[in-house]
């Protein structure tokens, strides 16, 4: 009976194990797109010889904040748009939706699509026409949308199928450059020489990843759930292992990238990291080496594609009605059209509505993530509320200016605060927010403050 009862624990256990293992990899290439390959050996050839602090810069927003968005999640046991609730009913409306847009149809979904004709399928058959790039999305998006066509099976068809052949094809690719070439000592360019941790940082926003967490965490919590996770502290700490994993991976696969830009013989003449990858592939690999770089690109976009179909059109379903492969094939079609008009013009939509959402993305993450700490004592009310939107009505100032809308009237409302010229300027705001905010709730009266929590 004893033996009966331990060999079931354990292949419980097993089970557990193994799929928190394949929800980790699945949510690995849900994060790890186009964007997330071709930024690390940029930053490291503009960086030069202050890589190091440059790259952790990048992993504090490209894999950290990513982790740290999963567990808000997964503590809170609410989703993003229950969160964003609690700064007000205009937040808790438009933030979810700008967010589910900006990492769905508006940007980080044709960019997919854009990014995988630009630097795959352009450079193996020489073609570049617009209606090549139609044909191309066509078939791109058309894969992407079967494949999210169930979305109870998403994570098990990227973490047991496509994850793997992912990771196996960047791991060649980085362990055969760094095993041909050495670290030759650069100048820095002059945006990494004085300032090269922040500047990194902010690149790192770039990746969308960590509002991307914010939406993706619920289909962790709903994989792990359907795998036979019990609500409660086994699902939570699921779907944080989910996420601390899948963050780790995330952090290597970086690294190694941003060492192939370090130590690239004549990694400078490259605009980009796209065409210095596609290089080095061809110089370690020879042809195998660039058809080995383009089916990288192509795994890395549609995983992305995938993850994103699937997250967006599970929120607008739940949120505004209607079915979910209706809205999987509505943001599928808009973001093909968006996308075969080419990256620069992704990017020149996106541009504004990233820099205005991370600002408050990132309170709401830090803010959910403290307010464990304070849950015995009092519950979070005005802590919540006002530096959620000092960071929306900063974030909402800077937009307009980098747009210039206004920019001689409002810049000086800004200019003054401390690390304004490395665009962290709404970071000491906010956090003077939460502690005036603390102090408000903390002399509120209890009685009032457990109402509000219950």
């Amino acid at each position: 009976m004893d033996h009966t009862q331990n060999a079931h624990t354990g292949t419980k256990q097993g089970n557990s194990t193994q799929a928190v293992v394949v929800t980790a990899l699945a949510l690995f290439s849900m994060f790890f797109g186009a964007g997330n390959l071709i930024f690390p050996p940029t930053l490291a050839v503009q960086a030069g010889d202050n890589f190091w602090p440059a790259i952790l810069g990048f992993l504090s927003t490209g894999a950290l904040l990513p982790v740290l968005a999963v567990i808000a999640i997964a503590l809170s046991g609410a989703n993003v748009r229950d969160l964003a609730q609690r700064a007000g009913s205009i937040f808790g409306v438009a933030f979810p939706v700008l967010a589910y847009l900006s990492i769905g149809a508006f940007y980080a979904l044709p960019r997919t699509g854009a990014v995988s004709m630009e630097t795959a399928i352009t450079p193996l058959f020489g073609v570049s026409s617009l209606f090549a790039s139609g044909v191309c999305n066509v078939i791109f998006f058309g894969i992407a949308l079967a494949l999210s066509w169930n979305p109870n099976t998403i994570m098990e068809k990227l973490g047991k199928f496509l994850t793997p052949a992912l990771v196996i094809l960047l791991v060649v690719m980085i362990a055969v450059s760094l095993s041909r070439w050495s670290a030759e000592p650069s100048t820095p360019s002059e945006q990494y020489q004085s300032g090269p941790y922040p500047t990194g940082l902010l690149e790192g926003y770039l990746t969308m990843d960590s509002i991307a967490a914010l939406a993706f965490s619920i289909v962790v919590i709903s994989t792990l759930r359907s795998k036979g996770f019990p609500e409660g502290k086994k699902l939570v700490n699921g779907t944080i292992a989910a996420g601390v994993g899948a963050g780790a991976l995330l952090a290597v696969i970086y690294v190694g990238l941003g060492m192939i830009g370090r130590i690239m013989p004549d990694a400078t003449r490259f605009d980009n990291g796209a065409g210095l990858l596609a290089e080095a592939a061809h110089l370690t690999m020879g042809q195998a080496g660039q058809v080995i770089f383009s089916l990288i690109v192509l795994l890395a976009c549609l995983t992305t594609a995938v993850g994103l179909i699937t997250a967006t059109a599970e929120y607008f379903s739940t949120e505004f009605g209607g079915a979910y492969r209706t809205w999987a094939v509505i943001f599928t079609i808009t973001s093909m059209v968006i996308a075969t008009q080419g990256l620069d013009f992704v990017m020149t939509i996106a541009a504004p509505v990233i820099g205005f959402l991370y600002p408050p993305a990132i309170a709401l993450i830090f803010v959910t993530l403290v307010e464990p700490a304070f849950k015995r004592r009092m519950a979070f009310r005005w802590a919540f509320f006002l530096p959620i939107w000092v960071a929306v009505v900063w974030s909402a100032i800077e937009t307009f200016i980098s747009l210039g809308w206004g920019a001689d009237a409002l810049r000086p409302l800004v200019t003054w605060a401390p690390l304004d010229a490395v665009g962290l300027g709404w970071v000491l705001p906010v956090v003077v927010a939460f502690v005036i905010g603390l102090v408000v709730d903390l002399a509120r009266p209890k009685k009032h403050a457990e109402a509000i929590s219950a």
